[in-house]
């Protein structure tokens, strides 16, 4: 038997028949994913498909509309992303975002050209027909732009229904055809306005019914499961966190003691978190397998600095250890993962390369949960979760009655304070660093802003500075503080904390850990940073 992964795309589609649903072709755009994720804000499914579907295909899944996603080719090279044309004739409404709406424009008979200027950044939005694209919105809209290309000439049917100081073609409408094309990126929320744009295509021309809710997904994922398994047992990959914990309770309400949840304790976790978590899932008769591992994977990482080596030799452990235990428990014939979808969307990606139409892989950081699995596994996959974004899954915890300390737990990485110690582990490490990081969630939880912040933790990091304690010189290590507002994970701003909140937290960890003489806040974004620093 060899591992089998879900089809992260058409099939699940297809499994929504039972709701209204908007396809999302994705031609590369950092957003694009965002773009799924507004719409699900409509109360609407949504799904990424890759830009090269077919209209077969396409006409199988039976959306309700169509989403083109911007992307960094220009329409006009000779390998830019194209749309299989018999798309643009099936009658469906369309949304072209950016490149999107170029390729819409150049493909339909208009013309597409470089631009004179390039705009970038915000750009106020003059809207000359509303229609019912921007349908109850004012006549002017804060937007966000990132385009060096432009729309010149029209195809036919089409006219302008909005522009900015320095494009003349900044929205675009063929109202008889269902057909509209908008430079802006309405799904940013730098796009003032732009969730309404996306709901008023979703609603207004593509007549939705809103159908998309949590109380509905637990039903259907709770059906999928018993289809899929049968009378077999299933393991369960638990780390703790929302995701794997909501998905136990899932689980144990689908197909009740024939799950086994395993907790392997590789030392990477927070302060107290192991022994909380067993304790919790007992309240609520949810038995957990407590595997204590810990000096097995430090070992493994005696001496490893580099971030991606630490998370394959994490996760090859990781593998390792649940095929053994497995075999004490066994036998399973699945194993259950909280992966999200952007898990799977940060695992790796594929763009266009314009010079010799080649697909090349892009691929931002391994995770722990998402490929990489060996050929030999004798497990199949269960992943309920693959397509829905974190906050969807704590929508589904409610639903699901997961205690609410679990629900607003901060996200937590797989490798856990691995990969929050830059450079190599070490017991001593992994203790100061946990410390340190208690402090930063006590005091942050102290002022009530726990539920206000995505993510907020310590880093130590590898180099020793200079300072002055007790009028002697000291040379010790630097914590920095990572905080995060966010809604999915996958855009990201720091946090504007209190000054005395950070003092506070900084005269602590100076004063309680030891070996600590420096602590630095991190004010960088996602992108261009990532939230995690490995």
């Amino acid at each position: 038997m060899t591992s089998t992964q879900a089809n992260p795309g058409q099939e699940i589609l297809a499994d929504n028949c039972l709701t209204d649903s908007i396809a999302i072709l994705d031609f590369g755009s950092q957003y694009s994913q965002l773009i799924a994720r507004r719409v699900r804000e409509t109360k609407t499914y949504s799904e990424m498909l890759p830009f090269s579907v077919s209209c077969e295909e396409l006409k199988r899944l039976n959306p309700k509309g169509i989403i083109l996603s911007g992307g960094p080719n220009s329409c006009y090279d000779e390998f830019a992303p194209k749309l299989d044309p018999a798309i643009w004739t099936m009658g469906l409404p369309i949304l072209g975002v950016c490149y999107g709406m170029q390729l819409m424009a150049h493909d339909l008979g208009g013309t597409v050209e470089p631009g004179d200027v390039r705009e970038y950044g915000r750009a106020l939005l003059t809207i000359t027909h509303h229609g019912k694209l921007f349908e109850g919105m004012e006549s002017t809209l804060e937007s966000w732009m990132s385009h060096g290309d432009s729309v010149t000439e029209l195809p036919d049917g089409f006219e302008v229904i909005g522009r900015t100081l320095a494009t003349a073609v900044a929205a675009i409408a063929d109202e008889e055809r269902g057909m509209y094309g908008v430079q802006f990126h309405p799904e940013v929320v730098h796009t003032r306005g732009g969730q309404q744009v996306l709901e008023n295509f979703v609603v207004n021309v593509c007549g939705c019914t809103q159908s998309w809710t949590m109380d509905k997904y637990v039903d259907q994922a709770i059906a999928k499961v018993r289809e899929q398994v049968g009378d077999k047992r299933i393991l369960l990959a638990l780390s703790g966190g929302v995701d794997s914990s909501t998905l136990a309770f899932l689980l144990h309400k689908a197909i009740g003691d024939k799950l086994t949840c395993m907790f392997i304790d590789q030392g990477f976790m927070r302060k107290n978190e192991p022994e909380w978590l067993v304790e919790k899932f007992a309240e609520f008769k949810i038995p957990v397998q407590f595997i204590k591992a810990r000096e097995r994977f430090i070992s493994k990482l005696a001496g490893v600095t580099d971030p991606e080596q630490k998370r394959k030799i994490i996760g090859k452990e990781f593998i390792e250890v649940f095929d053994e235990e497995s075999a004490k428990l066994g036998p399973f014939d699945y194993l259950a993962q909280g992966t999200l979808y952007p898990d799977v969307i940060e695992s790796a990606g594929t763009r266009i390369d314009p010079k010799t139409g080649e697909r090349i892989a892009v691929k931002i950081k391994s995770h722990h949960n998402v490929g990489g699995l060996p050929k030999n596994l004798q497990f199949k996959l269960v992943e309920p979760f693959a397509k829905l974004f974190k906050d969807e899954v704590r929508l589904l915890a409610r639903e699901l009655d997961v205690p609410e300390g679990i629900v607003v737990r901060h996200p937590f990485p797989g490798p856990g304070l691995a990969i929050r110690v830059v450079g190599e582990i070490t017991k001593e490490r992994l203790k100061t660093l946990r410390e340190a990081d208690w402090i930063i969630r006590e005091e942050v939880k102290s002022h009530g802003l726990y539920r206000q912040v995505w993510q907020m933790f310590g880093i130590l990091l590898p180099t020793l500075s200079v300072g002055v304690m007790g009028d002697q010189r000291t040379y010790m290590n630097q914590i920095v503080i990572r905080a995060v507002t966010s809604e999915d994970g996958m855009t990201a701003d720091w946090a504007r904390l209190p000054y005395d909140l950070l003092e506070t937290i900084s005269s602590r960890i100076v004063n309680e850990v030891p070996g600590i003489n420096r602590v630095m806040y991190d004010v960088t974004s996602k992108p261009p940073a990532t939230i995690e620093w490995e």
